[in-house]
C-alpha cells in the first residue's frame, strides 16, 4: 500500500533570504481556527497571511471529523455557524446526494438540521474543504495562503522578537513573515513556544487549580475499559517474559497527581458500506502481530463488542472514532509528540497509522477473531472518494491535546461547571469535560486496565479572552486560540472544532482592535471587543439549567437478579458513557440518537426458580433522552409491550424504574428487549433487574 505521509510534513523548496513579506496579521496554522481567523481579519479590513505547514487546510474539520462535537449547539455563532450554514446549503442541492437521497439520510439517522433549520452538523471531508476554500477565495484580495512552510524549530531560530513583541517568524526554507499581530492556530503550539510563552504539557494535579477530575484518574476511568481479565505478559502468566507492547510497567501513578502524559491520538477514518466505493482493509506491509496480541486475547476472553464508533455522514459515509477497550486510539504512544521535532513527530504519526491500519485488518481478517466481529469490520472500508491525495487515509492525525499556554487566566473545571464565570467572554464551550485514555497498565491482580478516560457534563460557559493571550511580559502581539490557557480537563471540553473556529474569529477580532488602538493584545478596550463580537454574531453567554449534583459513587449493584448491558445481546448500542451517574456496572450504552429501528438490546436472566418477579429497568435520566422507548417483556404468560420515558427520573433511587410484575419460568426463557424504533431522542441501556415479588 502506498503511504503518502510525507505530505503531512512537506516543505517547499528553500528560497533565498529576502525582505520578509509583511501583513497586518500573520496566522501560523491552517486549522479550522486559522481559516476563521484569516477570514475575520479580511472582513475587518486587515491583510493576513495564513501559513499552513502541510499542503491542506482545515485540520480535523477537513480531516475526517465530520460528526461535529459541541454539546449545546446554541453556543456556536459567528463564522463557525456560517460554516455549518454553508454545509446545510450544500446538502440542499439534490446533486450533492450521490449515494443516497437527502430524505433517506435524515429518515434513517433521525437527525435534525439545527435549531433554525439552516445549519447542518454532519458532512463529508471534501465538502468541508470546498467550503473553506470558498470562504478564503472570497477574501483573496486581503488573505495570502502559504502552504508547505514550517516554522524553524532549531534553537535560537524561528521567531525574531524586539522585547516582548514578535517582529517576524522564519520558516525552515528561510522565508520570513513580518506582521503587526501574530496568531498561533496550530494544534501543537509551536509558535507560542518559540516566542517564549509559558505552557504546560500533560495533566495538572487536582491541587494545582482546585479541581476534582484532573490528574491521574484510575478510579474514574470506567468507559472504554476492559470488561474481561486479559493477561498482559508475553508468555501468559509469566511476568518474567515481559509485557506485551503498549502496556506500561508499574501502576498508573498516584491518584489525582499530575504527569507529563497526553491523552491518546487517532485518525478519524471516513468509511463507507457502499461496495463500489468501499476499500477493503489491507494488511500493512510492516504488520507486527505482537502489537495486536492484546486485542486478540481480549476477544478470545469474550469481549465481542465491536471496537469502533462509526457515526453516519451523508452519502453512506461515516466519521469513525474510538470505542471500547482496544480501538483506534493508540494509547500511551504519543507522550513525546507535543515537544518533539518534525522528524520525531513524523515517526509518531507513522506509528499511529501502522497501529490503526493493522488493527482494522486484525479485526476484519485475523482467524483468532470471531466471525461476527470480522463480518462487522468487513462491512465498512475506507471511502475511495475521500482523501484521494493520501491513499484514502485521513491527512490529519487527531492531536487532541499538546501544549497549552499558561496565561494570566487559566480556564479550569470550575469554569466548565460555572462555579466561576469569566466576564470577558470571547466564545463558549458546551461539550463534556472529556479526556481519552492516557495509559495502559497492569493491575495488582495481574490484568490489563486503561487509565485516563473522563466524561463529565458541563453547563454551557464563557471562555475568557485572557486565556487567549499571553502574559504581557512574555509577548504583547500574539494570540493562541487553539492552544489556549486551560487545564487538561477544561481543555478537554474546549477542544472542539467549532469552538476553535469561534476562538479563531475572536482572536483575529482582538488582533485587529489592537492594531487600530495602537496597543497590545493585553490592553485593548474590552467593551469595544465585546461589541464587535456581538455584531458579528458571536455567542458570548446565555442562561442554562444548573447541573444535577454529581454522585460520589456512580456504580451501584441493585439487589435481585441483574443483567447489565455488557451481558445483554446487542444489535447496535455500541456507544458507551459514564457521564450521568448513577448506573450499574462500569458504564452504560446508548444509541447515539441514530440508526432508529436498527438497534436493540435483549436482557435475558437466568432465574433460579419459577415465580413472580418485579421487573425494573435501570437508565440514567437526561433531558436529551427519548420519551417513547419501546420495551418488550417476555414472561411465562406471553408478551407485554410498553414504552418508557427516559426523560423522567427513575423512581427508585434515581436508578431503577419498575415496569410491572410478571410470572416467569425457571431458567432463561424470559427476557426484556429494548429498541430504538421511532424514538424521539437518545435511548440508553444500562441494566434490567428481576426482583422476586413478596
Amino acid at each position: 500500500m502506498r503511504i503518502l505521509l510525507p505530505l503531512l510534513f512537506a516543505t517547499t523548496v528553500s528560497l533565498p533570504a529576502a525582505v520578509p513579506s509583511s501583513h497586518d496579521l500573520v496566522i501560523y496554522g491552517g486549522t479550522s481556527s486559522g481559516v476563521a481567523a484569516a477570514v475575520q481579519a479580511a472582513r475587518m479590513g486587515k491583510t493576513a497571511v495564513l501559513i499552513e505547514p502541510t499542503q491542506f487546510l482545515g485540520g480535523l474539520t477537513t480531516g475526517g471529523l465530520g460528526a461535529t462535537d459541541i454539546g449545546n449547539k446554541r453556543a456556536i455563532g459567528g463564522l463557525a455557524r456560517e460554516f455549518y450554514g454553508r454545509v446545510w446549503q450544500h446538502y440542499q442541492n439534490p446533486a450533492a446526494w450521490t449515494r443516497q437521497s437527502r430524505a433517506d439520510y435524515f429518515d434513517r439517522r433521525n437527525k435534525t438540521t439545527g435549531p433554525d433549520e439552516k445549519t447542518m452538523w454532519t458532512f463529508e471531508p471534501h465538502v468541508a474543504t470546498r467550503i473553506f476554500d470558498d470562504m478564503l477565495r472570497e477574501v483573496a484580495d486581503r488573505v495570502t495562503v502559504v502552504r508547505g512552510e514550517r516554522l524553524d524549530l532549531a534553537p535560537g531560530k524561528g521567531v525574531i522578537k524586539d522585547g516582548a513583541r514578535i517582529v517576524r517568524i522564519v520558516m525552515e526554507s528561510g522565508r520570513a513573515f513580518a506582521g503587526k499581530m501574530f496568531i498561533d492556530a496550530t494544534y501543537e503550539g509551536d509558535l507560542l513556544a518559540k516566542a517564549g510563552v509559558s505552557y504546560h504539557v500533560g495533566r495538572e494535579a487536582n491541587a494545582v487549580y482546585g479541581e476534582t477530575i484532573n490528574g491521574v484518574q484510575a478510579g474514574h476511568a470506567v468507559s472504554h475499559q476492559f470488561t474481561k481479565k486479559v493477561d498482559p505478559y508475553v508468555r501468559p502468566g509469566d511476568p518474567t517474559s515481559g509485557l506485551l507492547p503498549g502496556i506500561e510497567a508499574g501502576g498508573p501513578g498516584e491518584e489525582f497527581s499530575g504527569d507529563r502524559k497526553v491523552q491518546a491520538y487517532n485518525f478519524r477514518m471516513t468509511t463507507t458500506d457502499v461496495p463500489e466505493n468501499r476499500r477493503a482493509w489491507e494488511k500493512p506491509a510492516n504488520y507486527d502481530e505482537r502489537w495486536f496480541e492484546l486485542a486478540l486475547r481480549n476477544v478470545e476472553a469474550g469481549d465481542h463488542r465491536i471496537s469502533w464508533n462509526p457515526v453516519w455522514m451523508p452519502n453512506r459515509k461515516t466519521d469513525t472514532n474510538n470505542n471500547f477497550a482496544i480501538s483506534t486510539d493508540f494509547i500511551g504512544q504519543n507522550w513525546d509528540y507535543p515537544e518533539a521535532d518534525y522528524a520525531a513527530r513524523a515517526k509518531i504519526v507513522q506509528a499511529h497509522v501502522d497501529w490503526q491500519k493493522g488493527l482494522m485488518w486484525t479485526y476484519a481478517h485475523h482467524p483468532r477473531v470471531p466471525e461476527k466481529i470480522r463480518a462487522e469490520f468487513q462491512r465498512l472500508g475506507l471511502a475511495k472518494d475521500e482523501f484521494t491525495d493520501n491513499d484514502n487515509w485521513p491527512r490529519q492525525m487527531y492531536v487532541r491535546e499538546a501544549r497549552r499556554m499558561i496565561s494570566d487566566y487559566v480556564m479550569t473545571e470550575k469554569n466548565c461547571t460555572r462555579a466561576v464565570v469569566a466576564e470577558d467572554s470571547v466564545g463558549m464551550g458546551a461539550y463534556n469535560m472529556d479526556s481519552h485514555h492516557i495509559q495502559r497498565y497492569v493491575t495488582k491482580e495481574g490484568f490489563v486496565r486503561n487509565e485516563g478516560d473522563v466524561q463529565v457534563r458541563v453547563r454551557p460557559y464563557p471562555i475568557s479572552y485572557r486565556s487567549l493571550r499571553p502574559r504581557a511580559a512574555e509577548c504583547t502581539n500574539l494570540l493562541a486560540p487553539t492552544c489556549l490557557s486551560a487545564s487538561h480537563i477544561a481543555f478537554g471540553s474546549i477542544r472542539m472544532e467549532p469552538v476553535f473556529m469561534v476562538l479563531g474569529q475572536s482572536a483575529a477580532t482582538a488582533a485587529a482592535h489592537a492594531i487600530d488602538e495602537r496597543t497590545t493584545v493585553q490592553a485593548i478596550d474590552p467593551k469595544k471587543l465585546e461589541a464587535r463580537l456581538l455584531k458579528d454574531g458571536q455567542v458570548l453567554d446565555f442562561a442554562s439549567d444548573p447541573l444535577p449534583p454529581r454522585a460520589a459513587i456512580s456504580r451501584v449493584t441493585p439487589p435481585g437478579i441483574v443483567v447489565d448491558d455488557e451481558s445483554a445481546q446487542l444489535k447496535g448500542f455500541q456507544s458507551q458513557s459514564s457521564a450521568n451517574p448513577p448506573f450499574v456496572g462500569p458504564a452504560y450504552a446508548h444509541d447515539g440518537n441514530q440508526n432508529k429501528g436498527e438497534q436493540s438490546a435483549r436482557f435475558t436472566p437466568d432465574l433460579p426458580k419459577a415465580g413472580r418477579y418485579t421487573v425494573a429497568i435501570a437508565y440514567p435520566q437526561n433531558a436529551n433522552r427519548a420519551s417513547n422507548v419501546p420495551v418488550v417483556i417476555r414472561h411465562a404468560d406471553g408478551e407485554t409491550k410498553l414504552t418508557l420515558n427516559q426523560k423522567k427520573k427513575p423512581s427508585v433511587g434515581g436508578l431503577l424504574e419498575p415496569v410491572g410484575t410478571f410470572r416467569f419460568a425457571q431458567g432463561k426463557s424470559g427476557y426484556v428487549e429494548i429498541t430504538n424504533a421511532g424514538t424521539d431522542g437518545y435511548v440508553v441501556i444500562d441494566a434490567v433487574q428481576w426482583l422476586e415479588a413478596k
